[in-house]
């Protein structure tokens, strides 16, 4: 029997089990395992400044490991409707987002027990609390906890139990790796209405080149292979196929998209859909939303699901403004009129 059971250490799981009292008996179970082998994220693995600014209140360095190359400060802007291309200055850090995850992992106290390699299959209300069954290779075990925290992304059961009717839009997310062909190390976001209303992006890292989008389910794979050829076209190369990875990725288009919980169950990060409508960044999120739920635990409150709600108010307003500010940059005449007028942009100097 466990004061807390977390499903998933990424961010907002691993973030959640460092801030815990000591006085909890906490048990988090992981997908991945302490090395290169298990689950990876499918992640461009790039700290946006806003996730920069939510480890920063924890005065935390990241390690050099974690560190790959190039780091770029500007990122090439592609519109295939209307032709323009544009630079836009960005303070991305280049990272292994697999090493990062370990990393966070690495700072969980010793008293959390942590089950690695861990698949979660099921996640059942009972009378005292929950119980929570998962399998470590072929070893079934069951635990019980007073509360339960969703920390496993798009595919959360714990937001399937507790919202089994509610439907976040959601995207497939494609990503390749390629061996580095192209002349120059850059970062790209492309714009194709023609297979996406969202968007997609290219990076360079440590001699790879990764091409990956969100891109609608419908023949999603077809979207991103007529995407390559397009981008062929204007000359960007791909080298030697590396590896393909693929997730779900949620983009909440309305308020009642962001999911707390209730009933002693709670959700961090992008199981409770707290994710960015205009530009999929989800680490920000999911480190404030932990650190907001560990407060609330911590103090002891009497409704930790009302005062959890209360306290994500702000951060579900700041995501829900996002949506609002998504016609600028997926609306393609007003998109247009942004990259037209050359606003924030930068002159690149060859």
């Amino acid at each position: 029997m466990y004061d807390i059971a977390i499903i998933g250490l990424g961010p907002a799981g691993a973030t959640l089990a460092r801030l815990l009292d000591k006085r909890f008996k906490v048990a988090a179970i992981d997908k991945k395992q302490n090395g290169a082998k298990g689950f990876h994220k499918p992640c461009g693995g790039l700290l946006a400044t806003d996730a920069q600014k939510a480890l920063s209140r924890f005065d935390l360095t990241l390690p050099k490991d974690v560190l790959v190359d190039p780091q770029i400060f500007a990122v090439r802007t592609l519109d295939f409707h209307t032709g323009i291309t544009r630079h836009y200055q960005r303070f991305y850090i280049n990272l292994d987002r697999h090493k990062f995850d370990l990393w966070l992992k690495s700072l969980i106290p010793h008293q959390v027990d942590v089950f690695d390699d861990g698949q979660v299959t099921s996640v059942e209300r009972k009378k005292d609390g929950y119980e929570v069954c998962f399998k470590q290779g072929d070893t079934e075990h069951c635990i019980t906890a007073t509360y339960v925290v969703g920390a496993d992304g798009a595919h959360s059961l714990v937001r399937k139990l507790l919202y089994p009717n509610k439907k976040i839009r959601s995207y497939v997310s494609i990503q390749q790796w390629f061996s580095e062909s192209n002349p120059k190390p850059f970062y790209s976001c492309v714009f194709d209405p023609e297979n996406t209303d969202c968007y997609s992006w290219s990076i360079s890292k440590d001699g790879s080149f990764i091409f990956g989008g969100a891109y609608p389910a419908e023949n999603c794979r077809i979207r991103f292979e007529r995407q390559k050829e397009h981008l062929q076209q204007i000359g960007i190369r791909f080298g030697k196929v590396q590896k393909t990875e693929a997730c779900l990725v949620l983009r909440p288009s309305k308020f009642s998209d962001f999911c707390c919980g209730f009933d002693n169950a709670f959700l961090i990060g992008e199981a409770g859909g707290f994710i960015s409508p205009s530009s999929l960044e989800g680490i920000s999120s999911a480190i404030i939303t932990a650190y907001d739920l560990s407060r609330v635990l911590n103090s002891g409150t009497s409704n930790p699901n009302k005062a959890y709600r209360k306290i994500t108010f702000g951060l579900r307003v700041k995501l829900f403004s996002k949506v609002l500010k998504s016609p600028f940059m997926y609306f393609p005449p007003l998109r247009y009129f942004v990259m037209k007028s050359g606003i924030d942009s930068i002159r690149i100097v060859s």
